[in-house]
């Protein structure tokens, strides 16, 4: 089995919609966990306005003050030039744009229709190029929750354009929770054949319940790396309803119990996950840190002793 490469978000996509502000030491500590899980990458945090996005209002200071692991490398999502130019002084090791396929998700997301939106991430490009790897995430890749269906041809389109400014990787989003492993499947393999040379990531939401079927699909179709979400949390604001992130620890577990190489230290991810509720203070939708591991056993009831005494 093949090699699946993971990014955690849970620090980024997954605190940026919490309700009550993760404290500061809460976040760093938690990146620190993580850091010695074995993902690829952990998206660290975000350099956008404070006003913008208040949950993360510590972005330099987090970034400033994680203990980073070799071989891991920590990423965060820039907006602008601005965004970009306090990511190098805190010496990100990726930088993430974001713009979406849909106008109309882009206009509710970043108030700017899409050519603007590229226009100004260009301009990022030009800026950190090789200063820094850039990643381009394209939102709302599997359908947008106000204009419907985004056809394919669309995200190859936009897809194309990133890649022609030397993008290293593309990450691919169900921002909202509508694709189908169908779906899933067909997009990949079309991506695949077209951007072979380019990191392609998929990030799955699990609004509507197919978000590890959707997992699944990609990998079958050759995808090999994944963005999700520690306990699942995350969401989309302006898709109402929309749950969270794909939970990384349930998918993780998922592939290595079909035999896929992750890299992932298990057991420390779920101890990671078992602590998660009491840093945002509710409960996380995550479902293996409840259940456990299926070789997780439990004793077997004292009746069950005597019933084999009596007819074993």
């Amino acid at each position: 089995m093949k090699r699946i490469y993971f990014n955690e978000v849970v620090t980024r996509d997954g605190f940026q919609n919490e309700p009550e502000f993760v404290d500061t030491d809460a976040k760093i500590a938690l990146v620190d966990e993580l850091s010695q899980c074995g993902f690829a990458k952990i998206e660290v945090t975000s350099f956008t306005s404070a006003k913008a996005i208040p949950m993360l209002r510590d972005a330099d200071e987090v970034m400033h003050r994680i203990q980073r692991v070799p071989g891991v490398e920590y990423t965060v999502l820039v907006p602008n030039v601005r965004g970009a130019d306090r990511a190098l002084a805190c010496r990100a090791d990726e930088l993430n744009l974001v713009m979406s396929t849909s106008e109309t998700h882009n206009l509710a997301n970043l108030r700017m229709p899409r050519e603007r939106s590229f226009a100004g991430l260009r301009d990022v490009i030009s800026i950190v190029s090789g200063q820094r790897p850039v990643n381009v995430s394209l939102s709302t890749c599997f359908g947008c929750p106000m204009e419907g269906d985004v056809p394919q041809s669309e995200v190859l389109a936009w897809a194309e354009r990133f890649a022609e400014l030397g993008v290293r990787g593309l990450t691919i989003c169900d921002t909202t929770g509508m694709a189908h492993p169908a779906q899933v499947a067909t997009l990949c393999t079309n991506l695949r054949e077209r951007f072979a040379g380019l990191q392609l990531t998929l990030h799955f939401h699990n609004t509507r319940g197919m978000g590890l079927a959707n997992v699944l699909a990609a990998v079958q179709s050759g995808i090999d790396r994944f963005d999700g979400s520690l306990g699942g949390l995350g969401g989309c604001p302006y898709a109402p309803g929309a749950s969270g992130n794909i939970t990384s620890e349930d998918a993780i577990y998922m592939l290595q119990s079909m035999g896929y190489e992750t890299g992932i230290d298990t057991a420390r991810l779920l101890a990671v996950a078992r602590r998660l509720p009491e840093v945002v203070r509710h409960a996380v939708p995550g479902q293996l840190a409840k259940a456990g591991r299926i070789t997780d056993l439990h004793p077997a009831p004292p009746s069950v002793a005597e019933l084999k005494e009596m007819f074993l």
